[in-house]
């Protein structure tokens, strides 16, 4: 039987911290997936960029390879830059059949996980308060497609209904609005005796640790009121299984990205003119240049930016997350659950 080979792709951070936990990841699926060949790469900032990655799936007797996304949603990245890269790459390489997985998506996993996260948050802080007496703010990467940061909000409203909240909130970390302090000094006129800032984010980076910095900062100003941050999803063993799920489902053919709304193929409200735009990678000028720990003269804050032009009680003291142990372009009109390209 052919070798298949599995590519995780990351976005990449300037932060290696977070390049460390993705490949930590990677390393905790290879074991569940001895029948293929486990690899991961990035878009930006980090090495091996995409075309590298597969190119190293080849070296190593790889015919056929499975590009799953390791993004939340679908925004720029994954309808957009992702499919152009590997579009790009089986243009060169019509031997080999590689097919593109979907997003990671909402699924009950990810919600368990989420869910757990907040629980423990809960569980480390210092007062004991009640969630009725509990706003949720769930703060998500920000991107300008619509469709995505909706996915957010229905994320935020899943957990704060089913947890039982007092009252659930959406930020943003950049691109969309609300942003993180913003909202943050609107929710504290409710009233509520604790505000718990969940980052929905896979990995930590420059967005994460800003969403943590202004939670201290608002913090700081209402000594009253408690703050507590949630530790984002990370490796917890349920996104470990979500990828699983994820792989088992494009290596059968089963996943298709949910297309009705994408505001490359449909006319969506106020993104009409997207409709159609050529798709292009929009990735080439940081494309595997290292992290800030190698090339701290590169201070564009890219994590800050989505490229939708193509087709991410006590004493004001927020407390910080218990560890248990970052934006998103167009179709293309790629099917990512067709096969050869």
């Amino acid at each position: 039987m052919a070798r298949t080979g599995i590519m995780i792709c990351g976005h990449g951070s300037r932060d290696p911290e977070a390049i460390d936990e993705i490949e930590r990841l990677v390393t905790k699926l290879a074991p569940r997936l001895p029948e293929y060949e486990v690899a991961g790469s990035y878009l930006e900032f980090a090495r091996p960029i995409i075309r590298e990655g597969l190119e190293l799936l080849l070296e190593k007797g790889c015919e056929r390879i499975l590009a799953i996304p390791g993004m939340l949603f679908a925004a720029g990245h994954v309808k957009n830059d992702l499919p152009w890269e590997i579009n790009s790459f089986a243009a060169d390489h019509p031997e080999t059949p590689i097919v593109m997985g979907r997003e990671l998506a909402i699924t009950p996993l990810l919600l368990k996980a989420a869910q757990e996260r907040i629980h423990a948050a809960e569980q480390h802080a210092h007062h004991d308060v009640p969630r009725e007496e509990t706003c949720l703010v769930v703060v998500g990467r920000g991107t300008n497609d619509s469709d995505a940061n909706s996915n957010v909000a229905k994320v935020a409203r899943m957990l704060g209904e089913g947890m039982g909240f007092g009252w659930t909130e959406v930020a943003f970390s950049g691109v969309a609005h609300p942003r993180v302090d913003e909202c943050l000094n609107r929710v504290v006129k409710l009233g509520f005796r604790r505000y718990l800032v969940f980052p929905y984010f896979l990995f930590t980076g420059v967005l994460v640790k800003r969403i943590y910095e202004q939670t201290a900062e608002v913090a700081a100003q209402f000594a009253q009121i408690e703050f507590i941050k949630a530790h984002y999803l990370d490796d917890h063993p349920l996104v470990v299984d979500a990828f699983i799920e994820r792989i088992r489902e494009t290596d059968k053919g089963e996943g298709a990205m949910n297309c009705q709304l994408c505001k490359y193929r449909e006319q969506i409200i106020g993104y009409e003119k997207d409709k159609g735009v050529q798709q292009a990678g929009h990735h080439h000028h940081v494309r595997g240049i290292g992290t800030d720990e190698e090339h701290r003269h590169h201070d564009h804050d890219h994590d800050e930016h989505d490229h939708g032009h193509g087709h991410g009680h006590h004493k004001g003291h927020a407390h910080e997350p218990h560890h248990g142990h970052d934006h998103d372009h167009g179709h293309g009109h790629f099917n990512p659950h067709h096969g050869k390209r």
